[in-house]
């Protein structure tokens, strides 16, 4: 079994970069979802389709580039993120979605951080008081973020959403400190496999092209592929090995708002006032986990290789 060599800590500027993808590109994803359904694309073949390009189009990017293929001792490690992040976690939402309110999604996605900070606690990862009060105050955000929306679900939409937020969770902290390729390589497998594992599911589940998408939907998976899948997926798995794994899920906060300020400005929905304070409270609550995690690092001050052992 090969096991990744021990690397320096991440800059500030790298952390930065990649919350940064998976807080604004993750957040216009609702957006473009919502415009690929629209133009014509089933929910899981739709989902499906787009980890399959964009995984198969990272993978041969980098075996061109000379990046080592992932091992047979660690494919079985990236189907169990595969099915856990993607064919659960994603692919219940896009069941649930066609059954629940927005409203509800957004905050069954939203409970996922508090997940992820108790599976850590469970292995022994315990979040900082700082960091348990800012998943506390950022689900608050999320809920007022949603207060007027109708929270509406069927019995499978209910059930889909709490498997969801769950397998997403545990796959997140599951997957810290296991045998696994470079972040990149690592994505591009997860993605593939995922992709195959919810395009089968849509089948079985009888989902069919029932007329030639539209351009606007197709531009939409395109941009769902390469900018949601790519560059933010990608971002996301390189986070859950380089910060605490609960500023790498504090996504789910400031997904919801910047899906909000989009919808506003791009698709003319309803945006009010009160909107802004709830936007307050969620970036309070980042500033709060971000702060845990530089805390945690004063308090935790050990060896690289005793880090290194920590995590395996």
């Amino acid at each position: 079994m090969s096991v990744a060599p021990v690397s320096r800590p991440a800059s500030v500027l790298a952390i930065a970069l990649a919350l940064a993808a998976v807080y604004l590109v993750w957040g216009s994803t609702y957006l473009a979802i919502r415009f690929a359904l629209e133009g014509g694309y089933p929910p899981l073949l739709m989902a499906g389709g787009r980890f399959i390009v964009a995984g198969g189009l990272m993978y041969a990017a980098l075996r061109l580039r000379g990046v080592p293929a992932p091992t047979r001792a660690q494919w079985p490690t990236l189907v169990g993120m595969a099915v856990l992040l993607l064919g659960l976690g994603n692919g219940m939402v896009c069941i649930a979605e066609q059954s629940v309110s927005s409203g509800l999604a957004a905050v069954a996605v939203a409970s996922a951080p508090i997940w992820i900070a108790l599976f850590s606690a469970i292995r022994g990862d315990r979040p900082s008081h700082i960091e348990w009060a800012g998943l506390a105050i950022g689900f608050a955000g999320v809920l007022w973020l949603n207060a007027g929306s109708s929270l509406t679900a069927s019995p499978v939409g209910l059930v889909a959403l709490l498997i969801a937020p769950l397998a997403w969770a545990f796959g997140s902290v599951w997957s810290r400190g296991r045998d696994l390729p470079s972040p990149f390589m690592a994505a591009a497998a997860q993605m593939l496999a995922g992709g195959v594992i919810i395009l089968l599911a849509g089948l079985v589940l009888g989902e069919r092209l029932q007329t030639l998408p539209t351009l606007k939907g197709t531009l939409s998976v395109a941009y769902l592929a390469s900018f949601g899948s790519i560059i933010g997926f990608t971002a996301y798995v390189w986070l859950l090995h380089n910060v605490r794994p609960t500023l790498a899920g504090s996504y789910a906060y400031v997904n919801p708002a910047i899906a909000v300020l989009l919808g506003a400005w791009l698709a003319h929905e309803r945006f009010q006032v009160a909107d802004l304070g709830a936007m307050a409270v969620i970036l309070v609550a980042v500033v709060a986990i971000t702060l845990g995690r530089a805390r945690a690092k004063k308090v935790v001050a050990t060896p690289a290789a005793a880090v290194a052992g920590e995590d395996a």
